[in-house]
């Protein structure tokens, strides 16, 4: 297939964006894309490309702009029921990790997901991947945490397999065990750190290994830790991801959204991915982070969930040097949003980031916070075929505009997907 005069065609070439380099879109005027089987085959001028491919199946793009699906490198998509009720508490001024510590926040909604079956938590979770998809997130990481307990935790790894076999979304999952302290354990933290590195990991690598991951899913899932006052603190979060990379996982951190603790020195000290939230991040942290590989991920839903003002110190990333990317965070409780398109428009109002960084920061970039920069994340021949066709004639569109759906076309492994305003893919 070729897909033909795009009035810009947005390649995010060259690898994933350090620093002052973010937003380099290396966009082509009237540009084209030549697909084969699952691959980009070529780009380039549409006037070139169309008289090389001329008996190609075309896809006519004109005044459309075409980028990189989003990629989304924290979720929590899976679990079950809602937290509506909690929504109009936070709203009169109950603090989150007080409604934590009362039993609700995470705790409730780990109280649906271990009873639920694996049915339902499929039921529930399909529409919202549907969702994002139809805006335009062709790959998501989606975290376990809602189960606190082994069997719990091995029931949702399962369910986030089934999903990705379903497509046409692609899945990079992540253990979460270390999510918030279980109920059961609410009164001595340590032994619960204790548990899920002594029973939970182990038990993980074991189901892993043998349950015959999809071949996109071919390396250990990632294991992450919620650390932050009233969940891990540092030493304990240093307890759970150092079993972790004995055990062979790639590592993520949650770190200063409410207190700096020092997670996100933590990460970069043991190679991690990423590092999420940073709200409260350090000058020391964020130096860290900038001579490191570990992406800085920001959660701008988070904050504006909550009706809080702090946001990343995006601009202080940037000239560190670091890698900077976004992410929905979709979760029950502080952020049920499925759009990367609100997250850009978000991130340029509350971060100031322009259009163009906000797009590297959801493409390329956060592909590298999955690890998955090699083959997704930029339009480059030789890498997957996930590219967006936006009804728009301007990538700045993104960003300006919000609380709409700009995708008419979604493509996926090559798969061309129809959008029709915020519907599901057809």
């Amino acid at each position: 297939m070729l897909i033909h005069s795009a009035s810009q065609l947005l390649t995010l070439s060259g690898g994933p964006q350090r620093g002052k380099a973010l937003g380099t879109l290396n966009i082509i005027e009237d540009g084209a894309v030549l697909i084969r089987g699952e691959k980009i085959a070529a780009v380039g001028k549409s006037a070139d490309l169309r008289r090389a491919y001329p008996d190609e199946t075309a896809l006519d793009a004109s005044g459309c702009v075409v980028l990189p699906g989003f990629v989304d490198p924290h979720t929590h998509i899976i679990w079950a029921g809602d937290r509506a009720a909690e929504f109009e508490m936070k709203m009169g001024g109950m603090h989150y990790l007080d409604i934590l510590a009362a039993g609700g926040g995470i705790i409730s909604t780990v109280r649906r997901t271990r009873q639920a079956s694996l049915e339902t938590l499929l039921d529930e979770t399909r529409p919202r991947l549907a969702r994002m998809f139809a805006h335009g997130t062709t790959t998501l990481e989606a975290k376990t945490g809602y189960g606190l307990q082994t069997e719990s935790e091995l029931k949702l790894l399962a369910a986030l397999l089934a999903l990705d076999a379903e497509g046409p979304w692609e899945i990079a999952p992540t253990f979460l065990g270390a999510h918030a302290v279980a109920p059961e354990y609410k009164d001595n933290p340590q032994a619960y750190t204790d548990l899920v590195c002594s029973e939970m990991l182990p038990a993980v690598h074991e189901w892993w290994q043998a349950h015959h991951a999809p071949s996109s899913m071919v390396h250990l899932p990632f294991v992450d830790v919620f650390c932050e006052n009233k969940a891990f603190d540092l030493a304990q979060s240093r307890q759970i991801l150092t079993r972790a990379r004995d055990l062979g996982f790639p590592l993520k951190i949650h770190a200063d959204e409410f207190d700096n603790l020092g997670g996100a020195s933590l990460a970069v000290e043991l190679g991690a991915a990423s590092a999420d939230h940073l709200v409260k991040t350090s000058q020391t942290d964020i130096d860290a982070l900038g001579r490191s590989d570990t992406v800085a991920v920001s959660l701008p839903c988070t904050p504006f969930g909550l009706a809080e003002s702090e946001y990343t110190p995006a601009k202080k990333i940037i000239e560190a040097g670091g890698i900077l990317a976004l992410a929905t965070d979709c979760n029950p409780g502080t952020t049920w949003n499925e759009s990367m398109q609100f997250v850009i428009a978000l991130a340029c109002r509350a971060m100031k980031l322009t259009p163009a960084q906000a797009i590297a920061a959801a493409t390329i970039n956060s592909a590298h916070a999955i690890r998955r920069a090699d083959r997704i994340g930029s339009i480059e021949p030789g890498k997957q075929a996930d590219l967006l066709v936006l009804d728009v004639p301007d990538y700045r569109h993104l960003g300006y505009r919000y609380g709409t759906n700009l995708v008419r076309q979604v493509v996926k492994r090559g798969r061309v997907y129809s959008v029709d305003g915020n519907a599901l893919p057809a």
